[in-house]
């Protein structure tokens, strides 16, 4: 068939018109403009039931009783409030359980519904629902680099290739060394928020390590493994690289938690002559200064100061040091008041990072010569869970710092006793040593060794507590200390150890409190028992018993993370790469 010009600009004038329509009616369906308020479609019982038949989210209440179970919903018209990518309005579904008093799970679920689409678009349930960490947000830790697969086995590669035995791979020194690298598998599962998966895992390379110090502290035999292929200049040459690459990632990608955001909080009020203790800025019904964030919360507020500063209200829980430690990088960057970029918290973070490095290198070189130096300043450097801390800038640098340079020290009792205080009073988890640090290397046969580590100690300690007499009234002062550190964290509950899951009363999840309280019992028992046995110590004791009790200490925290990994990761490194009899010298092969 032929078809005639004439007729072909009339059919395509035709297609003309109906893509116009369709394209005017598409227009009028189509979602409003952001912000726009749209007509609503779905009911209240609906968008409910849309929500609960949610496979993760009926997964979850299949763990409940139907008896008990409250639900509710509301109704968002602005686009701005709801997920990103909802078309028009949405509804927040909410979900509660209770059997009596005593049983009350509180909120089991919460999430929300597009009314346009009928899709749900977020879906939290269990730990989800009150912690925010829990849900597996992309670089919410460490920022998004560090969190990259290329990025981590990369260290995880740099590590095993710097410190294997290549000669034997399949010795106890490499097995060691992955299981070091193994709580990188619990990690990956955290960061997709499968917490019920990555809380598990983490306990089994804790127990593997606790097992091997106590077997190394209690027999007193390093780790037997070939000559080190490694020279040490290499070593060093490399750990001096890797330093410099861990500084420029976290100046290029790093964000700061709340975590190391409390430390400039605290050293901008010690700085001011405010004790910091019940001194933070919060929001509550203080006049706003600043815009909503995504959630609708507005947490720039203008403080009893008269600044105004963004909301940290929980961020005075640690120890005296976690805030004095940040005062030179307060001092040198300052601090604007808001949460914003905060290069004196990135400052303190590479500090104590560079520390810790040469800290070590400091110990191994005092106490296995070249190689061992060189190798545990590069295990620091290349170890991928201390680069997590960096590029979170928190203050869990700070922890091992002081207790590596007391270990360097070793041999003088008032460094030892200064060492624990400062490092104790950081985040108190490093006091479970002082009875091992205080008999090394045993026995005590007279009171001047005590004594002074009893000095160091105590004037350490004073000067940590100087912040108190900033108020003034210093006995409410310590008071006010008491509840808001250690009263805060002995109470507080959390989902990310086996030890509190009874509190979310599920299905199939046991309550382990008893358990938890029986290796509680463990810890304080091994604590002192580690003080007089062995009678007399070496410095690699020292560590693999200082290791162990400090991943005890970590095995029974209702609230772990995996930032306290560095807090033993030193001293078990020592353990493990200290060269076994005959070793220590011999010269590597390259």
């Amino acid at each position: 068939m032929v078809v005639s010009g004439r007729t072909l600009r009339r059919l395509l004038c035709s297609l003309a018109v109906v893509l116009t329509a369709v394209a005017v009616v598409s227009t009028a369906t189509a979602a409003p403009p952001l912000g726009a308020k749209a007509k609503q479609r779905l009911t209240k019982e609906r968008a409910t039931a849309l929500f609960l038949r949610e496979d993760k989210v009926a997964d979850w209440l299949d763990r409940y009783p139907r008896k008990g179970r409250v639900t509710d919903a509301t109704y968002e018209a602005d686009s701005t409030k709801c997920t990103a990518g909802t078309l028009g309005g949405c509804w927040t579904v909410n979900v509660w359980w209770k059997k009596n008093d005593k049983v009350d799970a509180g909120q089991i679920a919460t999430g929300k519904v597009d009314d346009q689409t009928t899709r749900v678009t977020e879906a939290w349930t269990g730990p989800q629902v009150a912690w925010k960490m829990a849900r597996g947000y992309d670089g919410a830790f460490g920022g998004k680099k560090i969190n990259t697969l290329g990025v981590w086995l990369a260290f995880c590669i740099a590590f095993l290739v710097g410190l294997a035995d290549f000669r034997r791979p399949f010795s106890l020194r490499n097995l060691d060394l992955l299981a070091l690298l193994s709580f990188s598998i619990s990690l990956w599962r955290f960061n997709r928020g499968d917490i019920f998966a990555s809380v598990p895992l983490v306990y089994a390379p804790l127990l593997y390590l606790l097992g091997r110090c106590l077997w190394i502290g209690v027999r007193g035999r390093a780790v037997r493994a070939a000559r080190p292929l490694w020279r040490p200049a290499i070593l060093l040459a490399a750990a001096v690289f890797l330093a410099g690459f861990r500084i420029g990632l976290n100046l290029e990608d790093s964000n700061v938690i709340d975590v190391g955001y409390a430390g400039v909080i605290g050293a901008q009020r010690i700085a001011s002559g405010v004790d910091p203790y019940g001194n933070f800025p919060e929001e509550g019904d203080l006049k706003a200064c600043g815009p909503a964030d995504s959630a609708g919360e507005i947490r720039d507020r203008i403080q009893p100061n008269g600044r105004c500063e963004s909301a940290n209200p929980l961020g005075d829980t640690y120890g005296p040091v976690a805030y004095e430690a940040y005062l030179p990088g307060y001092w040198i960057r300052g601090w604007s008041g808001k949460w914003d970029k905060l290069p004196a918290v990135h400052l303190t973070s590479i500090i104590f990072d560079v520390l810790c490095i040469l800290g070590l290198g400091l110990v191994g070189l005092r106490f296995g010569g070249r190689w061992l130096g060189a190798a545990l300043a590069y295990a620091w450097a290349a170890f991928p869970f201390t680069q997590y801390v960096s590029m979170s800038n928190t203050n869990d640098a700070i922890v091992p710092v002081f207790l590596i340079f007391g270990f360097w020290l070793v041999t003088s009792s008032w460094a030892r006793g200064a060492a624990v205080a400062l490092s104790g009073w950081t985040k108190f988890a490093t006091l479970v040593v002082a009875p091992l640090w205080l008999t090394y290397p045993g026995p005590i046969r007279r009171p001047r060794p005590i004594l002074a580590f009893a000095a160091g100690f105590a004037v350490a300690t004073i000067a940590a507590f100087s912040v108190l007499l900033l108020d003034a009234h210093p006995i409410q002062a310590a008071h006010t200390f008491y509840d808001r550190t250690l009263k805060t964290q002995i109470t507080r509950e959390s989902p990310f150890s086996l030890w509190d899951w009874a509190q979310y009363h599920a299905r199939g999840i046991p309550d382990l409190h008893v358990l938890q309280w029986v290796l509680e019992g463990l810890l304080v028992v091994g604590a002192l028992a580690a003080a007089f046995f062995p009678r007399r110590k070496s410095p690699l004791q020292l560590a693999a018993l200082t290791g162990a009790l400090l991943i005890g200490f970590e095995i029974v925290l209702t609230h772990w993370f995996y930032l306290y990994i560095p807090w033993f990761f030193p001293f078990v490194a020592f353990a493990l790469l200290a060269a076994g009899p005959g070793n220590a010298e011999r010269e590597p092969t390259v």
